[in-house]
C-alpha cells in the first residue's frame, strides 16, 4: 500500500461540504422513500384484494337472488349485512322488472343513463344504468361505503408516512450533525483560543466552501501577530534605547546646575540641547519604523509616486544641511518621467529621508553624496534578482567610509551599528528604509561605490 507523504495529502482536493450534504440526503431520502414504497405497496395491495373479495362476495350473493339463504342463512342477506353496498336491477322495456339482488331497497324504475348519484330509502347510490335494446340494467353501490373503503385505503397510505417521518428527521439530523462536524470543530479551537495565541488555525480536513474563509482567517492571524510583535519590540526597544539618552539628559542637566561661570553654562545649555535633539530624534525613528513594521499602512491607497520628483524634493530638503558641512549634494540625472511607481508616497517620502540623513551623516565635510533615480535598468546584481529587470529603482552613494562586505546585511537590524561610525545616529535609518521597501515589494542592496568610494544604497521595486 503506498504511503501518503505530507505534500501528497496538502496537495487532495478539500471535501465539498455541499457534495456531502446533498449525497447523504439523497441516500437517506432514497432509502426511507423505498421503504416506505414498499410498505405503501404491501397495505395498498392487501386493502385492494380485500376490496375485490368484498366485491365478487356482493356479486355472487345478488346474482343468486333469494338462493343464497338456503346455503348461507338469512343472516347473510339480513339489513346491515352487507347486501344493500351492491343493488341489482334490471328491467324489460315495458317496466316490469326482470330481476332484482337480495336487497330490503328498491331502486328507482327512471335513472339516467350512465353514472348518476340516486337516493334511495334516504341512502345515496352511486348508480350506472345500461340500456339495450330488450332491457335495461341498473348497479348501485353505497355511496358511503365506498368512501369508507377509499378512506381507509388513503389512511393506510398514509400511516407508513407518519411512522416514517421521525425515522426521516433523525437520519437528517444525523448527517447534518455529520458533515457540520469539522465546522464545529474549528469553533471549539476558536473558542479555546487565549487572548495572545495568533498561531494559524488547523485547515486539514475542513470542507472546500470554509477552508478559503479560514485561510482569509489565518492571514489575518499572521498580520495580527506581525503587529503584535512589532508594538512588544517596539515597547522593548523603547525602553532599552531611550533608557541612556534620559540617562544622558539628566547629566547634562546636573552639569548645567552646577556650572559657575556663564561660559560653562553656555557648554552645558548646548549639549543638553544637543542630548535633547538626539533623544527626540531617536523617538521620531522608533515611532517611523513602529508604523513601517505593524502594519498601519495598510489601508492606505497606493497611487503613482514618481521617483526622481521625490528625490529631487528631498534633496532640496536637505540642501541646507549639506550646505552648512560643505558636501555636495547632487541628483543625477536631473529628471527621468519614467521612474514610477505604485506606492505609498509617505512612506516612500520616509524611506528617502532615511537614505539622504544616513549617508549625510556618514559623509565627512567637504565629501559628495549623489542621488539618481531610474527605470528599467538592472540596479541589482544578478544573485540578488535572478533574471528579473526592476520597473524603477533609486540610489543614494556618498564618499564615506563604507561598509565592509560582511557587515552590510546587519546594518538593516535595528539599532546596529558599525564600530567606530562617526556621528551619533541611532541605529533605525536603514532598518527603516528595510521595511518601507519590504512593504512595497522592494529589495535593498548595499555596495561600493565605484564613483565616490563610499557606500552605495539601491532601492530597487519591481
Amino acid at each position: 500500500m503506498p504511503v501518503l507523504m505530507p505534500s501528497d495529502r496538502t496537495s487532495l482536493p478539500a471535501p465539498s461540504l455541499r457534495k456531502r450534504l446533498t449525497s447523504l440526503l439523497l441516500l437517506a431520502v432514497l432509502v426511507i422513500a423505498c421503504v416506505q414504497a414498499a410498505m405503501t405497496w404491501r397495505t395498498a395491495s392487501t386493502e385492494t384484494e380485500a376490496v375485490f373479495d368484498a366485491q365478487m362476495e356482493r356479486i355472487a350473493l345478488s346474482l343468486t337472488g333469494g338462493l343464497a339463504s338456503a346455503v348461507l342463512g338469512d343472516d347473510a342477506l339480513a339489513p346491515g349485512s352487507g347486501a344493500d353496498d351492491l343493488i341489482i336491477q334490471i328491467w324489460r322495456a315495458d317496466g316490469t322488472m326482470l330481476y332484482r339482488s337480495r336487497s330490503a331497497r328498491l331502486l328507482p324504475q327512471q335513472a339516467v343513463l350512465g353514472f348518476a348519484d340516486v337516493r334511495a330509502a334516504g341512502t345515496i347510490y352511486r348508480v350506472y344504468a345500461l340500456q339495450t335494446p330488450l332491457q335495461v340494467i341498473q348497479i348501485a353501490q353505497d355511496l358511503a361505503s365506498r368512501r369508507q373503503i377509499a378512506g381507509r385505503l388513503a389512511l393506510r397510505a398514509v400511516i407508513p408516512i407518519a411512522a416514517l417521518a421521525p425515522l426521516l428527521m433523525l437520519i437528517v439530523w444525523w448527517v447534518i450533525g455529520h458533515a457540520l462536524a469539522p465546522v464545529e470543530r474549528l469553533r471549539h479551537q476558536v473558542a479555546a483560543r487565549r487572548a495572545h495565541d495568533l498561531a494559524p488555525l488547523a485547515e486539514e480536513g475542513l470542507p472546500a466552501e470554509v477552508r478559503p474563509l479560514v485561510t482569509e482567517m489565518n492571514g489575518l492571524l499572521s498580520r495580527l501577530a506581525a503587529s503584535w510583535d512589532a508594538l512588544q519590540n517596539f515597547t522593548a526597544d523603547a525602553a532599552h534605547e531611550l533608557r541612556s539618552p534620559l540617562a544622558a539628559l539628566r547629566l547634562q542637566l546636573q552639569s548645567l546646575q552646577r556650572a559657575d561661570g556663564s561660559e560653562a553654562r553656555r557648554v552645558a545649555s548646548d549639549r543638553l540641547l544637543s542630548g535633547i535633539d538626539r533623544a527626540t530624534r531617536l523617538v521620531e525613528q522608533l515611532l517611523a519604523l513602529a508604523r513601517q513594521e505593524g502594519g498601519h499602512g495598510d489601508g492606505v491607497p497606493h497611487t503613482p509616486v514618481n521617483l526622481s520628483r521625490l528625490a529631487q524634493t528631498t534633496v532640496d530638503e536637505f540642501a541646507g544641511e549639506a550646505a552648512a558641512r560643505s558636501i555636495t549634494l547632487v541628483i543625477q540625472p536631473a529628471q527621468d518621467d519614467e521612474a514610477i511607481i505604485s506606492g505609498q508616497p509617505q512612506a516612500l517620502a520616509v524611506l528617502m529621508r532615511n537614505l539622504l540623513e544616513n549617508a549625510l551623516r556618514h559623509t565627512p565635510e567637504g565629501g559628495r553624496v549623489q542621488v539618481q533615480a531610474g527605470h528599467g535598468f538592472p540596479a541589482l546584481d544578478s544573485s540578488s534578482q535572478g533574471s528579473q529587470a526592476p520597473k524603477a529603482w533609486l540610489s543614494v552613494e556618498d564618499s564615506g567610509p563604507g561598509i565592509a562586505p560582511e557587515e552590510r546585511q546587519r546594518v538593516l537590524d535595528r539599532f546596529y551599528r558599525v564600530a567606530g561610525a562617526a556621528g551619533h545616529g541611532s541605529g533605525l535609518g536603514l532598518a527603516i528604509v528595510k521595511a518601507v521597501a519590504d512593504r512595497h515589494g522592494a529589495q535593498v542592496q548595499l555596495e561600493d561605490s565605484s564613483s565616490l568610494g563610499g557606500l552605495k544604497v539601491t532601492v530597487a521595486f519591481f
